[in-house]
Formats: structure tokens, C-alpha cells, sequence
């Protein structure tokens, strides 16, 4: 058959490649930055754009979205076209899709930095760049699909199964969690409330680790790996049943992010049974890229690419082995909200991530610019110190948490709690922060030397732009199943009806999830003395939610003595109802605030307490990591945006009365009134408009209802 010649565009790969380098580099630099804010808070710099509440989301997003996923898509633009045998669909599209890509990376940073955000976990990009993402992530697709549509390739490789899924239920994920009310410009409250925002929250937010951090990385794993170490995959059955399973019971798992909180038994039980299921496949997938290796073990020693794959492939084993282990209810007891998900995350994030993206560049980049890679030798100390830095930041982490959730449970002989003051298990784990932070600083050498290995082979070579290539056009085949064709290898020749299976395998654990927790508030036990927040707690809340401080605290009482005895009544689902968006939180670096406004039916903390642990918190506990928030005291609250708030509240089904929105604003200014009147007599002058007076409030009103409250079924 006659030969036709094409070209790689190797141009688009080496702009993704370049923004990997350059994102990962800012992300781990901001990682660093706020590790060492836990144990030196005056990194703050008492300026509102540089606390660890507003960086620790920019650090998150830098690393999921900004360097592994230009460090996915440098993977699907390189490899697709030599695995379908043609250049993109596309050349104008995946340009859109890069320069696209990037301004989202940088409205992010900007957003994040000046406090817009949903508060939701990989998700907090407020409703304008949401909307963006949505239309770049359909150009991906347009241009990653046309690819297929146009390939001279007649079976698709195990590859291209991981990016199609990734396409498909990553726009899904992103649809169904991103929706929201906008009330102004840049700011939104979530459709959902409560237990249900919770619900989908996390089969977004497991889910997006599962399809964004997970998938497309196996797609990196099944292309480059092999190609590294010149050897075949091991298995394509074991390819088949992983793939197949992976996607199918992921979707299911994310309910295990919510144990013991207040979410419907069925839930958390599902959580856990998928989540141990999930085990056999994801392991499946690490056998199958480490025995590719078989044959080739000798070379591992000597090259760095195939070291940083092996331990890539690795810490892919140990975090999925860790996840279903810390989906079970014994031991999510004891880890969930200590550093010990943040360990896990960090594994994951560091190793199977971080190492998988160093070794395809490291193999790529010579190959793009016709050259030999720099320095070996470099590029086998990044290894040896990258790993070295992996280890003392995840270990010390490991350590801390179980010294904390074990001070957090520990009872007196009398029956008190040994440590009832929540800052002496802080205090106790510090020591493991700062070796935390000297992992991290160690990881970040290793990245720099990983920056000018790659620019150095760079200006060591010239790009090949435009790659020639050739292969015969692909024969047209009856769309009936061929004699002794398998129907696996049926449907992979087929691309349309293999992205739809995907997209049932995703969808089937999606519905039976989704569908139960979008009526789970309409049949939850209300509680009579749950009531809509006023207009001053509100606001409160929303710059509670502006500030980050979700990211240390949480507000969810778990039905354990010890946390009842620490913080008072456990949580109801009944108590959620009117928040928009939920704010359980995922960890506790700081105590408990579910109910921060209450202790014995009276008032906890006085006014008076919380103006000064804004104001300076290490006057009032010198022990105390949290930063200075003075921009509260100086800053005015919004009052013109009062009546958009409480008239999206309303749409959203929270009982304000009838035009209640022009009314608002008055009830806000007699409630600051008070608290101000309040902190004057006390010797503290501050104007009743600002907005530690809103913040104030919104803490005083955090376990207020429940404290008197009478649960009735609906």
C-alpha cells in the first residue's frame, strides 16, 4: 500500500513541555513557602495575598492543573501522534488549547490570591473561569478526537483509552460541581447545601484525582515506559481488565472522604466497599508497568529515566494501596483530618506525579531538540536527591499525624481528656514540620537542577519542529465484527462506541450516587432551630470562606467521645441545610469550629477574644501558628452587595422572607452595631462596618442553633 508522508508537530509539545517546567517550578516554590508558614506564621507578612489560607490553594492548583496537566497534555500531543501515525487534528486548536490553558493558570493565581474562591477542593475557581475551563476543555477534546477520527492507525493503544476517559469524565466532573448561582461579577454560592454539596464535592474531588492526577498519567505510564526501556507491555489483558475496571469503580469511592461525618450511611458504606475494591485494579496497573521492565532491570541502574519511572510507578502502588486502606472506618478514625492525607496526597503528588513528568522529559527532550540529555550524572542526582527529599517530607507527616490523633483521643484515668487544649498537639508535632519543610526544600533543589538539565539539552540542540513521517492510509474494514476478532478488539478499532462505554462505565456509579444526594436535604430530620444566617453572618461567612480558613480548620463534630467531650454535640445533617457551599474542611490544623459560638448553651468566646486573635494571634496564644489578619480591622464590608446575596440565597431555596433583600442591609448595621457597642466596652474602638465585626459574628454564630435545638422528622 502506498506510503503517505505527514509531520509531527513537535511545536506544541515542546510549548506544554515548557509549561510543565515552568509551573511545576512555581508550584513547588509555593509549597515551600507555605510549609514553612506552619511553623514560622510571620511568613505572612501580615498581607491579606500571602497568608497560608489564600497560597495553599494556589500551591494545589499550581501542581494539579498547572504542571501535571501541561505535563499531560506535553504526553497526549507527543504520543498520539506517533501512536495514530498523524499529525493533530488541528494545529490552530491545540493552540487555542495552550494559550487557553495558560490563561486559566494565571486568572487562577490572580483569583485565588485575591481571595475569590468556591472553597471546594480542586475546584475553586469562581464561575467565569469555570466557564472558560469548560469551552478550553471542549477545544482539547474537539482536537483530541478529531486526531482518532483521522488516524492511519487502526486499533487504538492503551493509551489513548486513558485520555479518552479522562476527557469524558473529567467534562462531567466539571460540569455537575461547578454549578452556581453567580451574584456578582466573581462571586458564586453553590447550588447544592450542606450534606448534599459535601456529596458531590467529593465524587468531584476524588474523582478529579482519579481522572485528572490518575488516568492520563497511566496514559503517560503505557507509552513512555516502554519506550524508555525498549520493551514491550507486559500484559495486554492485564491492560484491558485494569483499564476497565479503574474507571468503573473510581467514580463509586468518594463518599470515604466523609466518614463519620454527617452523610447517610449508604454513602460511607459505598465509599468504603469501592474504595478496597479499587485496590486489585490500580495494583494491576502498577505490576503491569513494572514488569514491562523485566529484562531491562539492569539499565535501571544506570539511567535516570528508568529510575524516576520505577519509583514513579511505585509510589502509584503505595498510594493506591494506601487509599482503600485509609477508606477503612478503623483507621479513617484515626487519620482523617491530621497530616496524614496530606502525606498520602504528597506521595502521590511527589512520586507518581512529580517523577512520572521528570522522567518522560528527561527522555523527551533530547529527542525533540536531536540531542543527547546534558548531564546523567545531574539528572541521577535529581533522582537521589528528589527522593530524599520525598521521604522526609512524607514520613515526618506520617509521624505527626498519629501522634496527633492519639493526643486528640487520650483520656485521663479520671476521664478528662488528657490534652484539652487543642494547641499542645500542635505544638507537640512541630519538630515534623520543620523536617517537612527541609523535604520540601530538598525536592525543590532537585527540581532546579531538573530545570537547567532540560535548558541546557535544549540549547545543546535545535528543535525539530516539523518531524517527517510516514505510513500507509488506513484501509477501510467492515464496522462488523471480523472473523476470530475479539470484542474487545472490536470496539477498539472503533473510537465513538468505545467513548461512549466509557462514558457508561463512569456514569452508572455517577447516578446511583449523585441522583440519592441531590434529594438527600429535602429528607434529612430538619432541626426547628436551624434558622438562615443573618445578613452580618453571612458576610461573615463568605470572608471566612475569602480567607482560606477552611484550609486549617474544620466545622464537622465526629460522634467520638473524644471530639464530643473536646468540642461539644456532634454534627447533624439537619445543621448544613442553609449553607452554600458546605465547609466541613479536610483537616485540622487548628480545632474544631463547628461549634466555636457555643460551650454549655453559652457564649464560648467573647467578642472581645476573637477582635484580638484576629488582630494578633500569638498575644492571645503564643503557641498559636495562625496569621495576623489586620486587613479585617481596616477594611469596610460591601454593603451594595448585601441585597444580591440574600436575593441568591433566596433563589437557591433558603427561607428569607419576601423582599427581605431591601431590608437587609438595615439588619446588618443593627447587628454590628451591637457587637461594635459591645467591643467599646470592652476598650477595643472599631467602626461597625468593617469586616472583623461581620467575621465576629459569623464565629458567634457557629453551633448556636444546635446548642437548642430540638430535632423533628419532617
Amino acid at each position: 500500500m502506498e506510503q503517505q508522508t505527514f509531520y509531527y508537530d513537535n511545536k506544541i509539545v515542546r510549548m506544554f513541555g515548557g509549561a510543565t517546567i515552568l509551573w511545576g517550578l512555581v508550584g513547588v516554590l509555593v509549597g515551600l513557602l507555605i510549609a514553612l508558614q506552619l511553623v514560622f506564621p510571620s511568613l505572612s507578612f501580615n498581607f491579606s495575598m500571602t497568608t497560608f489560607g489564600r497560597l495553599r490553594p494556589i500551591h494545589t492548583n499550581a501542581i494539579v492543573f498547572a504542571f501535571v496537566g501541561n505535563s499531560i497534555f506535553t504526553a497526549v500531543y507527543y504520543s498520539m501522534q506517533r501512536l495514530l501515525k498523524t499529525r493533530m487534528y488541528s494545529d490552530l486548536l491545540g493552540r487555542i488549547h495552550f494559550w487557553g490553558w495558560q490563561l486559566i493558570i494565571v486568572l487562577a493565581a490572580f483569583s485565588l490570591a485575591l481571595g475569590y474562591t468556591t472553597s471546594k477542593e480542586y475546584a475553586e475557581l469562581e464561575w467565569p473561569i469555570d466557564i472558560l475551563i469548560t469551552l478550553v476543555w471542549v477545544v482539547f477534546g474537539w482536537n483530541m478526537l478529531g486526531t482518532i477520527a483521522i488516524r492511519r492507525v487502526r486499533h487504538i493503544y492503551v493509551a489513548i483509552w486513558f485520555y479518552i476517559s479522562t476527557f469524558v469524565t473529567i467534562a462531567v466532573l466539571h460540569v455537575v460541581n461547578s454549578l452556581e448561582l453567580p451574584f456578582s461579577l466573581f462571586k458564586s454560592y453553590s447550588v447544592y447545601a450542606g450534606v448534599q454539596d459535601g456529596l458531590v464535592q467529593w465524587w468531584y474531588g476524588h474523582n478529579a484525582v482519579a481522572f485528572f492526577l490518575t488516568t492520563p498519567m497511566l496514559g503517560l505510564m503505557y507509552y513512555f515506559l516502554p519506550k524508555a526501556a525498549n520493551r514491550p507491555v507486559y500484559s495486554y489483558k492485564l491492560s484491558i481488565v485494569h483499564f476497565w475496571a479503574l474507571i468503573f469503580l473510581y467514580i463509586w469511592a468518594g463518599p470515604h472522604h466523609l466518614l463519620y461525618q454527617a452523610l447517610p450511611g449508604w454513602a460511607q458504606s459505598m465509599g468504603v466497599v469501592f474504595s478496597v475494591m479499587l485496590l486489585m485494579p490500580s495494583w494491576g496497573g502498577m505490576v503491569n508497568g513494572l514488569l514491562t521492565l523485566r529484562g531491562a532491570w539492569d539499565r535501571v541502574r544506570d539511567t535516570a529515566v528508568l529510575k524516576f519511572f520505577v519509583v514513579g510507578v511505585t509510589a502509584y502502588g503505595m498510594s493506591t494501596f494506601e487509599g482503600p486502606m485509609l477508606s477503612l472506618k478503623s483507621v479513617n478514625a484515626i487519620s482523617h483530618f491530621t497530616d496524614w492525607t496530606i502525606a498520602h496526597v504528597h506521595i502521590g503528588g511527589m512520586g507518581w506525579n512529580g517523577f512520572m513528568t521528570f522522567g518522560m522529559i528527561y527522555w523527551l527532550w533530547p529527542r525533540l531538540f536531536n540531542t543527547k540529555l546534558k548531564s546523567e550524572g545531574l539528572a541521577n542526582a535529581h533522582f537521589w536527591v528528589g527522593t530524599l527529599g520525598m521521604i522526609l517530607y512524607a514520613v515526618p507527616l506520617y509521624w505527626a499525624a498519629i501522634t496527633q490523633a492519639l493526643m486528640w483521643k487520650e483520656f485521663t484515668p479520671e476521664g478528662f481528656l488528657a490534652y484539652p487544649n487543642f494547641m499542645e498537639t500542635v505544638t507537640q508535632i512541630l519538630p515534623m514540620y520543620y523536617l517537612r519543610a527541609l523535604g520540601g526544600a530538598l525536592y525543590l533543589i532537585g527540581f532546579l537542577m531538573f530545570v537547567y538539565n532540560v535548558i541546557a539539552t535544549a540549547k545543546s540542540g535545535k528543535l525539530i519542529a516539523e518531524e517527517e513521517a510516514s505510513a500507509p492510509a488506513l484501509e477501510k474494514v467492515s464496522s462488523k465484527r471480523q472473523p476470530g476478532e475479539s470484542a474487545h478488539r472490536w470496539v477498539e478499532r472503533r473510537w465513538v462506541p468505545f467513548a461512549i462505554f466509557a462514558f457508561v462505565a463512569i456514569a452508572i456509579g455517577s447516578v446511583i450516587e449523585i441522583i440519592p444526594g441531590l434529594m438527600i436535604n429535602a429528607n434529612v430530620p430538619s432541626i426547628s432551630s436551624v434558622k438562615p444566617y443573618t445578613p452580618l453572618e453571612l458576610t461573615g461567612r463568605d470572608i471566612y470562606i475569602r480567607e482560606g480558613c477552611y484550609t486549617c480548620h474544620s466545622q464537622q463534630v465526629r460522634p467520638f467521645r473524644s471530639e464530643t467531650e473536646r468540642y461539644g454535640e456532634y454534627s447533624k445533617a439537619g445543621e448544613f441545610v442553609y449553607d452554600h457551599p458546605y465547609l466541613w474542611g479536610s483537616r485540622r490544623a487548628g480545632p474544631d469550629l463547628a461549634r466555636e459560638g457555643v460551650k454549655g448553651g453559652k457564649m464560648y468566646k467573647s467578642n472581645s477574644w476573637h477582635y484580638n486573635h484576629f488582630l494578633r494571634p500569638q498575644d492571645v496564644n503564643p503557641e498559636s501558628i495562625m496569621p495576623a489578619y489586620p486587613w479585617l480591622i481596616s477594611d469596610a464590608i460591601d454593603m451594595d452587595i448585601i441585597p444580591a446575596k440574600i436575593r441568591a440565597m433566596k433563589t437557591l431555596g433558603v427561607p428569607y422572607a419576601e423582599g427581605y433583600d431591601q431590608l437587609a442591609v438595615a439588619d446588618l448595621k443593627k447587628q454590628a452595631d451591637e457587637i461594635a457597642l459591645d467591643l467599646k466596652n470592652n476598650n477595643i474602638n472599631v467602626a461597625a462596618d468593617r469586616e472583623i465585626i461581620a467575621m465576629i459574628a459569623y464565629m458567634q454564630r457557629l453551633g448556636a442553633d444546635i446548642s437548642k435545638s430540638e430535632t423533628v422528622s419532617k
